[in-house]
């Protein structure tokens, strides 16, 4: 077996991110190499994406938010991404705002994966999003989302729902899409300089 084969990225899963991201094949394959070289084994664990990720945002503490993300695009739950997840994840998190980033912001937000969002899991990633922002950051928000809990409050009262009720997936689409607001409260947009 020559090297080859293993280092080509299939036909299959080039077309298939072809479609479902924005990069270009030259882009798809230069990540694809660089994937090969830091994951010889194909697949991605959490700590590799963690460290991926981190890269990301130095000024801030990305772990406990890199490890939802993880979670949210370990799709069949076999603990690691594979090549085609983790670019996925990586278009999902960096591209606008279109339905399938809002159905990906659901599986954020939906940590036991039972298919709705209660009020405990919004404060669980407003608490991982919060660490995402640097102190000096952090110092200049309104007074009524400059905690975690001040933000998750605020986010949940856009959806309409007592603190005990839970959220479905249409709903929570729907809140967010009808608010400025909430489309910013669900993520973390680094201040442009």
């Amino acid at each position: 077996m020559g090297n080859a084969t293993s280092s080509a990225i299939s036909k299959e899963i080039l077309e298939d991110l072809k479609l479902s991201t924005k990069f270009t094949e030259i882009e798809i394959c230069q990540w694809y190499e660089n994937f090969q070289k830091q994951c010889p084994t194909g697949r991605i664990s959490p700590e590799e994406f963690e460290e991926i990720y981190t890269r990301f945002f130095p000024e801030a503490d990305a772990k406990s938010y890199a490890r939802h993300v993880f979670r949210s695009f370990d799709t069949n739950d076999d603990g690691t991404l594979d090549f085609k997840e983790y670019i996925i994840a990586l278009h999902m998190t960096s591209s606008g705002k279109t339905t399938r980033k809002l159905e990906w912001a659901f599986s954020l937000f939906d940590v036991d994966k039972n298919g709705y969002i209660n009020k405990s899991e919004v404060k669980e990633i407003c608490q991982a999003i919060f660490k995402l922002i640097p102190e000096e950051e952090q110092k200049m928000l309104p007074g009524d989302e400059n905690t975690p809990e001040k933000r998750a409050n605020k986010l949940w009262a856009y959806f309409d729902k007592k603190d005990n009720e839970r959220l479905a997936e249409g709903e929570f689409i729907k809140g967010v899409t009808e608010n400025e607001n909430a489309m910013r409260l669900i993520q973390y947009e680094p201040l442009k300089q």
